[in-house]
């Protein structure tokens, strides 16, 4: 399968049943474990990735996939020029604070960029999907429509940083050229999302995070005609070594 349109339709029944999985989890008195890097992980984690891995292989059979949870364990693909990212909980700390806002991401990279991506916040009923070369749109309660990043209002940009991440002191300095008329916090790669839909204007991320924790958003945002760079302004790619990013800013423009 290679036509981007088909893939959106094939990857959007897998998230949302992974979606459910995690919903199930979310409504149960879960445990928590710590991994090697600290970082909180749990059953609801686990299991969406073994629904997800398993569904992608028979959608594009022998693409490498290169998955959270997976790569946690020491399972890491050599990957060429195309390739999956998977976070199947993205937003550990929310799941775990119950907040609703962590989502289930995955991304198709093609030669460095994400082309395919499809994002759920299952416990917030939002679905946002996008292609280069398609489009991008929203599944929510009031069905499915097309989103597009907005033109900063007059009134100065709305920016969303991070709920449970953050250097105040280093946001407040990035943000200093800019007319900031609301500063919003939310959780998880919805950040990203939120641009896309023209809900914000700006998303610095001066932190640490993992390429799988991005990609699926990026691919939404681009195919919404916005832009993810580094902070200097350079293409951020895929496939790096260790699969970390270095600091990056997502724009409506």
């Amino acid at each position: 399968m290679t036509d981007r349109a088909a893939l959106l339709d094939a990857l959007i029944p897998v998230i949302r049943q992974a979606g459910n999985v995690i919903l199930d989890i979310y409504k149960t008195d879960f445990d928590v474990r710590g991994k090697d890097d600290a970082s909180p992980v749990t059953e609801a984690d686990e299991k969406a990735e073994a629904l997800i891995l398993p569904a992608l292989e028979a959608i594009l059979p022998g693409v490498p996939i290169v998955a959270e949870e997976a790569v946690a364990a020491g399972n890491i693909p050599d990957v060429g020029e195309r390739f999956w990212l998977v976070d199947p909980l993205d937003g550990t700390k929310e799941f775990i604070n119950r907040n609703g806002e962590f989502t289930v991401n995955i991304a198709l990279i093609e030669h460095g960029a994400p082309t395919v991506g499809v994002v759920l916040a299952p416990a917030l009923n939002r679905l946002f999907c996008g292609a280069v070369g398609v489009g991008a749109w929203i599944e929510d309660e009031s069905g499915r429509r097309a989103i597009a990043v907005r033109t900063p209002p007059e009134a100065g940009v709305t920016v969303v940083a991070s709920r449970s991440h953050g250097d105040v002191t280093a946001l407040d300095a990035f943000l200093a050229p800019y007319k900031v008329a609301e500063l919003r916090s939310a959780g998880s790669s919805l950040k990203i999302c939120l641009v896309a839909t023209g809900e914000a204007d700006l998303y610095p991320r001066l932190g640490r995070t993992m390429e799988w924790d991005i990609a699926a958003g990026h691919a939404v945002l681009s195919a919404a005609g916005g832009t993810l760079t580094t902070i200097d302004g350079s293409v951020l790619s895929y496939g790096k070594p260790g699969f970390d990013n270095p600091h990056f800013v997502a724009k409506a423009q």
